[in-house]
This record gives C-alpha cells, sequence and structure tokens, in this order.
C-alpha cells in the first residue's frame, strides 16, 4: 500500500481563537484502487514572548473550542468521504 501526502499542505484548516483543527488527504493505493484518507490535527497557537508557538494541550477553557474546531473537521472529512465519483 503506498501513500503519498499532498504536499504537506492541510487540505482545510478550521480555526476558533487561538485553536485550529488540520485537515490532511493521503492518497493511498492498493489493488489498483486509489483513495484518498483524510487526518485530523487538532492544536492552539499561543504567545511566548515575541515568537508564536503551538501546542496540543488544552485547558479547561480551551476544551469547547478544541471540541467545536473537531466536529467541524469531522463534518467536513464526512462530507469529502461520502462524496462519490460516479464517472
Amino acid at each position: 500500500m503506498a501513500r503519498k501526502s499532498h504536499d504537506n499542505k492541510p487540505e482545510k484548516v478550521v480555526r476558533i481563537g487561538y485553536v485550529s483543527a488540520s485537515v490532511f488527504a493521503h492518497d493511498v493505493e492498493s489493488d489498483d484502487t486509489k483513495r484518498t484518507l483524510r487526518s485530523v490535527n487538532v492544536q492552539k497557537r499561543y504567545k511566548d514572548g515575541d515568537d508564536w508557538k503551538y501546542t496540543s494541550s488544552f485547558g479547561l477553557a480551551e476544551l469547547p473550542q478544541a471540541i467545536r474546531c473537531l466536529q467541524l473537521a469531522q463534518q467536513y472529512v464526512e462530507g469529502r468521504e461520502a462524496d462519490v465519483d460516479l464517472d
């Protein structure tokens, strides 16, 4: 099974406040069939001095934003994977 990423850039980003969920698409080929599988990364951006950094750790106040970002990412992935090409 061969996997190929789409240039390592997210296919979709959902952001609420400083929390974001990024959807990444990966092509998978198996038995002459090509599929696109998606994965989701959720992170929070924060400022450390003058620098912006990212973490996957969330405090209680950020959990609702993380949950909503994941829900929106889930809807996006479900919609993309439910699309069927009839050609």
